[in-house]
C-alpha cells in the first residue's frame, strides 16, 4: 500500500507498523506546535493513540452514519410536494366535490387533439364547434 503521500517526508518508505507507533508529526499535514496541543489535550504521541482516541472513534462513526442517514427534512418537503400536487388534482376541501361526493372528473373536458393544440385558437374553436354540432 502506498502510504508516502499521507505522511512526511522523512517517514517516506516507512513500514505502516512503524508509522503507527511514529509521533505524529509523521502524518502530512500536523505541525509541531499541533502535536503539541495534540499531546497537552489528549496526551497523544503516536499516530497510533491519535487513532484509538475514543472522541476520534465516535467522530468517525457520526461522519459515516451520517452519508447514509436519511434527511427527515427532505422526505418532509418531498412528501409535501406529493400531497399537494394531488390535491390540486382531485380536492378534497373543494366544496362542491364534498357536498356532490364527487372524488374526480368522470368525464374529460372536450379538447382539441395534441397536434392541433399549439398555441392556435381558431382550430381549438373549429373542434369544438364540430363537437357541439354532434351533440
Amino acid at each position: 500500500m502506498n502510504i508516502d503521500n499521507a505522511v512526511d517526508s522523512g517517514y517516506k518508505g516507512k513500514t505502516l507498523c512503524e508509522l503507527a507507533d511514529g509521533p505524529v508529526t509523521a502524518l502530512h499535514g500536523v505541525s509541531q506546535k499541533s502535536a503539541d496541543a495534540l499531546k497537552a489535550a489528549f496526551s497523544v504521541e503516536t499516530v497510533r493513540q491519535l487513532a484509538e482516541l475514543d472522541c476520534v472513534k465516535i467522530a468517525k462513526a457520526i461522519v459515516t452514519l451520517a452519508e447514509v442517514e436519511h434527511c427527515q427534512e427532505k422526505e418532509d418537503a418531498e412528501e409535501k410536494l406529493i400531497d399537494d400536487a394531488v390535491e390540486m388534482s382531485f380536492p378534497a376541501s373543494d366544496p362542491v366535490s364534498v357536498a356532490s361526493s364527487i372524488t374526480r372528473i368522470e368525464v374529460p373536458p372536450e379538447m382539441a387533439p395534441a397536434q392541433l393544440d399549439h398555441q392556435n385558437s381558431a382550430a381549438i374553436e373549429t373542434i369544438q364547434g364540430k363537437t357541439a354540432a354532434k351533440r
